[in-house]
């Protein structure tokens, strides 16, 4: 490798360890540039008006709508404009990642690519990790490198223009679900948190984030699976048991949910009214472009502590925060969406929760 490919590729290693290590001031920096597009809250997330609806929506409520084929992006992270967030002698990011910071879990599966939010009704078509990820880290590092050098020259950001246009690029949404423990005795609510580790996932690493929280996606890469995962509420139950309890990310082609205890019992508390799960919002982050559906999932304490009486203190992607309970008070709540570390999308969840709190305890 001559001195200027090593030179590159060693600039790049530099500017992505100082993206991992500073994403919450870079997030509240690259959130300037955007001063007349709306915040969710008190938060940094950018959202529209009509992606925060006035109360929450019952999350089996929201219609998914299929489309097949969709529409190609307009940016993908592969152009010109996007050389300035890659070493010379690599393609596209989800390459350099693998090449030179590849993270535990990478993995290039099928995800539900968000083309149009209309809540309660949300729209979809076929998409890859990777596809998201190719225009999501680009941006970060590109705007990372501008920072660090102290320039201005945003050609991949300025390519893509209104982060809130999903046209624009293709987008893989996670699943934002704060989580909270209901005492119906007392009155107490509490919360859990996630410090999210830059060493084991690819995006959003360094920052502290409500749990769970799950790329939308199959369970198999398959078309039976594409099928029957296409729901929010399976995604959500998955990423309970992969982040609370420890459990696989991988079922096997022949899963059924029928046949999964976990799932039984998830299906039984809801149906009891003893598990109620709420829409929030739709945001995206100032600095990658990450889009959320931010959700909240009130359990009563006893279903709570049945479900996840094994919570492990670690999983494949970090470490919970509070496993015996953060109060879900004014104190706590203004501190981790305003003095820690945390991640746009669980500040906006939080915030939403907040403001919304009355309605989702009534």
């Amino acid at each position: 490798m001559g001195a200027q490919l090593y030179g590159s590729r060693l600039r790049w290693r530099e500017i992505r360890r100082y993206l991992n290590r500073h994403r919450h001031e870079l997030v509240r920096s690259a959130a300037g540039l955007y001063p007349d597009v709306p915040k969710v809250g008190a938060t940094h997330l950018l959202t529209r008006p009509e992606w925060l609806p006035d109360r929450p929506l019952p999350l089996l409520d929201t219609a998914l709508v299929w489309t097949d084929p969709c529409p190609a992006p307009s940016a993908t992270g592969g152009e010109p404009e996007a050389r300035g967030g890659l070493p010379e002698d690599i393609p596209t990011y989800s390459q350099a990642m693998e090449a030179l910071d590849r993270p535990l879990l990478f993995e290039n599966r099928s995800c539900y690519r968000l083309l149009e939010v209309d809540l309660p009704r949300l729209t979809f078509g076929r998409g890859t990790y990777f596809d998201g990820l190719n225009v999501t880290e680009t941006v970060a590092h590109e705007y990372t490198a501008a920072h660090l050098l102290g320039e201005n020259s945003l050609e991949f950001r300025g390519l893509i223009g209104d982060p809130t246009d999903l046209s624009r690029r293709s987008t893989t949404i996670g699943l934002c679900m704060l989580t909270l423990r209901r005492d119906r005795r007392t009155g107490d609510l509490t919360f859990v948190l996630h410090f999210r580790d830059a060493a084991r996932v690819a995006q959003n690493g360094g920052m502290f984030q409500v749990i769970p929280v799950g790329v939308f996606q199959p369970s198999e890469e398959t078309p039976r699976a594409e099928a029957a995962d296409f729901d929010l509420w399976k995604c959500a139950i998955r990423e309970y048991s992969e982040e609370f309890l420890g459990g696989s990310e991988h079922y096997g082609d022949g899963f059924a949910y029928d046949d999964w205890p976990f799932y039984r019992r998830m299906e039984d508390a809801r149906a009891a009214g003893q598990v109620h799960s709420h829409i929030l919002g739709v945001g995206v982050d100032p600095l990658s472009f990450s889009t959320d559906v931010l959700a909240v999932t009130v359990f009563d304490s006893e279903i709570f502590d049945k479900l996840f009486s094994g919570m492990a203190a670690t999983n494949a992607e970090g470490t919970l925060i509070g496993a015996g309970g953060i109060r879900f008070d004014a104190g706590p709540v203004e501190r981790y969406i305003h003095r820690e570390p945390m991640q746009a999308a669980g500040a906006a969840a939080l915030d939403l929760a907040w403001k919304h709190r009355d309605l989702l305890t009534s």
